[in-house]
């Protein structure tokens, strides 16, 4: 029933991530995500139907625009091919489609977001907002219909993750308040399925943020340079989202003894 339903939302992953990356390329700028359609980066003539496929159609292009024949960034085919990826994949890894919904729908969030913290050192409102609305609201409800998640565990992994993370923004400058609503967002949901997948999660995060530090630094970039953590949570939470139960597993059989 899984690989079933990974195949059958696989377009709708796509679909999804062609969506994704006009948010990534409108959102920051305080554009609007429907209309006009899409375009151009550079000569601002509209993508055609034909040219406008997921993928396939920047593939058919070799990533140039038919128009002026300006190059199209690799990012966009990137963009929707992990999107697709991590929300279709999410319904292999859980039973009940209440959960798999739950999760891909995070999960799919998570490479726009990346990219935008990378290019412009934010994690719009626009985004958050909307997200920690609705995602109580649709667990609320699964809930009601008898889904296997924890009400009180989403509550308590908003407060911790999030909560963690704004004490951290309180007393140092590389965390901003974006980085605090997206720990927040994280540690609602994982933590509706158990508070060890929101810990897989937040570690994860903090390991991939140790080596981008690391890395950074042997680039030459000096120790204040600022670094967005946002990538990096985002990179923890498909960690959760895909292995968090064998990960925590893992850990508490290495290094928890009863």
């Amino acid at each position: 029933m899984g690989w079933l339903l990974a195949i059958v939302t696989l377009p709708l992953g796509l679909a999804l991530g062609s969506f994704m990356t006009v948010v990534t390329a409108r959102v920051p700028a305080g554009e609007s995500v429907v209309r006009p359609r899409s375009r151009c980066p550079t000569c601002g003539v509209e993508i055609a139907n034909r040219d406008n496929v997921p993928i396939l159609g920047w593939a058919l292009l070799r990533g140039r625009c038919r128009s002026c024949g300006s190059r199209i960034s690799a990012r966009y085919p990137l963009l929707e091919l992990s999107t697709a990826v991590f929300f279709s994949g999410s319904f292999l890894v859980y039973e009940s489609v209440w959960v798999a919904v739950a999760i891909a729908a995070l999960l799919m969030l998570m490479p726009a977001i990346a990219a935008i913290d990378i290019e412009h050192r934010i994690i719009p409102n626009r985004v958050m907002y909307p997200s920690l609305v609705a995602f109580p609201v649709y667990l609320v409800i699964a809930r009601l219909e008898g889904a296997p998640v924890d009400l009180v565990r989403m509550v308590a992994g908003f407060a911790l993750f999030g909560g963690a993370l704004f004490v951290v923004a309180l007393v140092s400058r590389g965390m901003g308040m974006g980085d605090v609503k997206l720990a927040s967002l994280i540690g609602l949901v994982f933590g509706s399925l158990g508070l060890r997948f929101v810990g897989v999660a937040a570690g994860a995060a903090i390991v991939f943020g140790g080596v981008g530090a690391v890395v950074a630094l042997l680039l030459g970039r000096g120790r204040k340079a600022a670094i967005p953590f946002g990538p990096y949570l985002a990179a923890g939470a498909v960690v959760a989202g895909f292995w968090g139960a064998q990960v925590a597993d893992w850990y508490l059989r290495t290094f928890v003894r009863v």
